[in-house]
């Protein structure tokens, strides 16, 4: 893809980034001009390989989890702007297609979406930015833009979304960073509440959820529906 990235001058975006090698060559198409962007996932940032149990098919994902060093390796890609931003890469699937136990017939995929900022957020806070190679540690601001100004912008939004700003849409969230819950797949709003992140201690919750300037969540239940406007 950086090839013909490079020989056409086309943009492209890599998604699902889980590897060392991967931020390396992107890195280097970076250097070169070439007309890339790149996203990692949450679960990618969060999981090692060596923690993974057994025939435990709620991790399975594809690229899949990778070891430690390929982990640190995507946090230290995203504080050199080698990767842009994080992505859910949301993939609910029905326990029964997780198989467990049958690594090679489970779905691959995980559901990301509702644990994403909590998340990225704690596998930040917890272990990884101590270490970044990158120079300055990460911020909220960081945050903010890998999650949510760098994914406007990618999807052509970045002129009315992703930033608290005059002008742009109030798509807001009201949260607590310091504050940490345990998992429990039963109360999540997800259909399908299999999930690797059960039982494991997040930080940052989530009070109030406003789109659009209307309040959609509000401490612990959904307040509508629906809210905002199809773009």
């Amino acid at each position: 893809m950086i090839k013909l990235a490079e020989e056409f001058q086309t943009p492209v975006h890599i998604v699902h980034v889980s590897s060392a090698e991967g931020v390396d060559a992107i890195a280097r198409a970076k250097a070169a001009r070439v007309p890339i962007t790149a996203e990692t996932c949450p679960h990618y940032l969060t999981f090692a390989a060596g923690d993974i149990p057994d025939g435990a098919t709620e991790f399975k994902c594809a690229p899949p989890i990778r070891d430690e060093a390929h982990r640190v390796a995507l946090w230290d890609g995203l504080a050199s702007g080698a990767l842009d931003l994080i992505a859910s890469d949301h993939s609910p699937a029905p326990p029964a297609l997780k198989t467990p136990g049958d690594v090679l017939r489970a779905w691959g995929g995980i559901s990301s979406l509702e644990l994403s900022l909590p998340a990225a957020w704690t596998a930040y806070k917890a272990a990884v930015a101590p270490h970044l190679s990158g120079g300055q540690p990460a911020s909220l601001a960081d945050l903010a833009r890998w999650m949510s100004s760098a994914p406007a912008s990618l999807a052509g939004l970045g002129e009315r979304k992703g930033r608290i700003a005059e002008g742009f849409d109030a798509d807001l969230v009201i949260w607590d960073p310091d504050k940490a819950f345990v998992v429990d797949p039963a109360r999540l709003q997800q259909r399908h509440k299999l999930t690797p992140y059960a039982r494991r201690s997040l930080y940052g919750t989530v009070h109030t959820t406003f789109v659009r300037g209307e309040r959609v969540w509000d401490v612990g239940r959904l307040v509508r529906a629906y809210g905002g406007q199809l773009l």
